[in-house]
């Protein structure tokens, strides 16, 4: 179990200002979250830049596409910003649920830095010409109710839930590294940064206590993720 949770993103000063925040606060902020997340402006709330404004690197590259390309890597990214999407309200739905305070806090932290990758897709988007997928709110709907019951089960299978999902998320980005044009260095390098990331998001809910899930339940979910990726690949 998370008792201790030493590898949680945990200090003294997160500790109490979570103390000061009422019941009203924190349902303001997750309000203002969640239509931020389904209707667009949540860039403002990234805390880091987009990885494909490296001025170390040369990133100029989309007059290099060509219109499959950039189609491509518009579905790719349109399948990633719903991802992220379902993250927020998974992370959310946890949260509510959680049983220990520390564990809440961990997810909270998670869920900040998911937020940049939200914006970062977003962002990609526009550029690409594209749009985010018309079903966002019937899978944010979903995932928060996941969410909700995997808190309920238990900080363990709660933080094992964010394990095995950040793994299958870890997977699924690879996938797509694999289809993105190797000439379309912007997409890559912000599904390269929400790889490593999603891996640290998981290796700290393992190392927190959770529990490996069992095979039918990760069979679920990769039943799940293929859904939403077919879907909103096209819409």
């Amino acid at each position: 179990m998370a008792k201790g949770c030493n590898s949680c993103p945990l200090t003294d000063d997160t500790n109490n200002a979570m103390k000061q925040y009422t019941q009203l606060d924190r349902f303001i902020s997750q309000f203002d979250t969640t239509i931020k997340t389904l209707f667009g402006g949540i860039e403002a709330q990234a805390t880091r830049p987009s990885p494909a404004d490296n001025p170390n690197d040369s990133l100029d590259s989309d007059a290099a596409l060509d219109n499959s390309e950039r189609l491509q890597s518009a579905r790719l990214m349109r399948v990633n910003h719903c991802g992220e999407i379902c993250a927020q309200a998974l992370y959310q739905g946890q949260a509510l649920t959680a049983k220990n305070p520390t564990i809440k806090v961990l997810l909270n932290h998670s869920a900040e830095e998911e937020k940049d990758h939200l914006a970062w897709c977003e962002q990609r988007l526009t550029q690409l010409d594209s749009h985010t997928t018309y079903l966002g709110p019937f899978f944010y709907a979903g995932s928060f109710a996941i969410g909700v019951t995997a808190g309920a089960l238990g900080d363990q299978w709660n933080l094992g839930f964010v394990g095995e999902t950040e793994k299958q998320v870890e997977q699924h980005l690879a996938s797509h590294l694999e289809k993105i044009s190797t000439a379309d260095l912007k997409s890559r390098a912000i599904i390269k940064q929400m790889q490593q990331d999603e891996i640290n998001h998981g290796n700290t809910a393992m190392n927190a206590g959770g529990a490996t899930l069992p095979k039918p339940i990760q069979a679920v979910m990769q039943l799940t993720s293929k859904a939403m990726t077919a879907t909103t690949y096209w819409v």
